[in-house]
């Protein structure tokens, strides 16, 4: 039993692009931590069956991508509110009575992650405009709001999208038309991209930063590139930016810590880890 080793996982569809193995591998050797962590193609018709034998066949806890986030939240016996509140799950504990436990880690690691790069904002600094109402944008919402935030405006292709969020969520947000996204960056001390524009692959983010103060921060949740037009553009005329990898990397660490029974550092050796990966 002492040499047992303990397994977690990622599960999507498809799932060989996810790099969570990569990085929670590296803590597992970090650590000399007897367990394993394995990407697990898992289709939206064996979700279920897959879900519910995890304590049967051994496993710790996984962590879930794309496009199961929402799905798996009907096969988990406990959800825990801050993912009952957002309406998804990335991560799933696996008890010691063999009972299912979700949560929702993305809104910790926006957070996390823009603390670590802007040891100095705080939520109550001002307004915050977020681009985007997907399933990113309802994690980073719900964070500003825990966090403090007085001031949200939020804008999005579909506005009745985000209108229907605004509905959902209680908290101080004001939706605006996606053609006012440049107008109302003013006065603003954070600016958030939650949508996949500027992401490789996909159309670009146009979006005019005149009006935004040199004060404010601005932060890409998107790693794929590294530094998106928008994060070229803020840089280059004074702001301070926030690339979207470690938000990735510090949602990691609470499944890791409940699965493995280390907590792990998000260090630069594991940004520098993951980020070789990437090039590959």
């Amino acid at each position: 039993m002492i040499n047992q080793t303990l397994k977690a996982g990622v599960i999507g569809w498809p799932i060989s692009h996810s790099l969570s193995p990569y990085l929670h591998r590296f803590w597992l050797k970090e650590h000399s931590v007897h367990g394993e962590y394995l990407p697990v193609a898992v289709n939206a018709e064996k979700l279920e069956e897959f879900l519910k034998g995890l304590a049967d066949n051994g496993w710790r806890g996984i962590n879930i991508t794309l496009p199961h986030k929402q799905a798996a939240m009907e096969f988990v016996d406990d959800l825990d509110p801050t993912a009952r509140r957002i309406g998804a799950i990335n991560t799933i504990i696996v008890k010691r009575d063999g009972s299912l436990k979700g949560t929702n880690t993305d809104g910790y690691g926006f957070l996390k992650n823009l603390q670590g790069f802007q040891s100095e904002w705080e939520a109550v600094d001002g307004p915050v405009v977020v681009l985007g109402a997907g399933g990113a944008a309802r994690a980073v919402l719900m964070a500003l709001i825990e966090s403090g935030s007085s001031e949200i405006r939020l804008v999005n292709r579909n506005q009745t999208k985000a209108e229907d969020l605004v509905a959902e969520f209680n908290g101080p947000i004001e939706v605006y038309d996606w053609s006012d996204r440049s107008a109302i960056l003013s006065e603003a001390r954070l600016l958030v991209n939650t949508t996949s524009l500027g992401m490789t692959g996909q159309a670009p983010l146009k979006i005019n930063l005149k009006k935004l103060p040199l004060r404010a921060v601005v932060n890409d949740i998107v790693y794929i590139p590294l530094e998106t037009e928008l994060l070229k553009n803020a840089r280059r005329r004074g702001n301070r930016t926030v690339d979207g990898l470690g938000m990735l990397l510090h949602q990691a660490r609470v499944g890791f810590s409940a699965w493995f029974g280390v907590d792990p550092e998000v260090s630069s050796s594991l940004r520098t880890h993951v980020l070789n990966v990437m090039k590959t």
